[in-house]
């Protein structure tokens, strides 16, 4: 028998010890948890050297306050500093945490557990890679029937969700087409220079890498803040990141993803 490799997120510990307890019965399920985004990301990098990567990842939609508490399942739980961690970790909430999971392990499957119905961050979860979006209070039956669905490449809503999230993700889209069209409005020139913006380049470093003077990068700097109709440096990336524009690779040269910059 084939057996589902499952990692609960959740940092309420008494909710994640009973999820995780509850799941672990099922005679195709091995499951483990972990109390924070940094130990997640810590277990599946260890289970991936180890060659026995999770398959789906149950994750909070809250999740995001201080702490890195690991449970091990059934009951045991392990504080901070037991397993090589401690409290002042950068803390990674829910959503970031899909988006990180399909960014460096795309084989792992993500469905966000969620306490009350948002459309609004339902259709976030699933823009940043979630297979599904599932109540906390729902049956065991249904959390394992989404399970296995998310596993088929399946996406999993409530019923009551469902308009909600097709009006979100029309109207996300509907602001990416329109910031792409603005950014298609730059010169080659202006498009580097935004690159650097959303890497977090100030002036000075945006002049050294590009090899040109200060006053001519203030200038670039300004061009692009007037054509894409915004006011600060903020506002600019945020755009550029609507449109799928992500930072210069400081590493080396721009990286470009299906002929939209990555």
């Amino acid at each position: 028998m084939a057996r589902i490799r499952v990692l609960v997120v959740d940092d309420h510990r008494i909710f994640a010890e009973s999820l995780a307890a509850a799941l672990a019965a099922e005679q195709d399920v091995d499951v483990s948890a972990a109390g924070s985004g940094p130990a997640a990301l810590r277990a599946l990098e260890r289970a991936a050297a180890e060659g026995r990567r999770f398959d789906v990842l149950l994750i909070d939609a809250d999740l995001g306050t201080v702490g890195s508490d690991v449970v091990q399942v059934p009951g045991q739980l392990r504080g901070p500093g037991q397993d090589g961690s401690g409290p002042g970790e950068g803390v990674v909430d829910g959503i970031s945490l899909v988006a990180r999971v399909r960014s460096g392990h795309p084989g792992v499957r993500t469905v966000v557990l969620a306490e009350r119905d948002d459309p609004r961050r339902a259709a976030a979860a699933l823009q940043a890679g979630a297979g599904g979006w599932v109540a906390k209070d729902c049956s065991l039956s249904r959390l394992l029937s989404v399970i296995r669905g998310v596993l088929r490449d399946e996406t999993h809503l409530p019923p009551a969700l469902l308009t909600g999230v097709l009006r979100e993700l029309t109207a996300a889209r509907k602001h990416r087409t329109e910031s792409e069209r603005l950014v298609e409005s730059l010169t080659p020139r202006e498009r580097e220079v935004l690159r650097c913006m959303v890497a977090g380049l100030g002036r000075k470093a945006v002049a050294e890498r590009l090899y040109l003077s200060p006053h001519t990068v203030r200038t670039h700097m300004q061009n692009v803040l007037g054509k894409l109709g915004v006011h600060s440096t903020l506002a600019a990336v945020a755009l550029a990141r609507r449109a799928g524009v992500g930072p210069v690779d400081l590493a080396g040269d721009v990286v470009e993803r299906g002929g939209q910059l990555a």
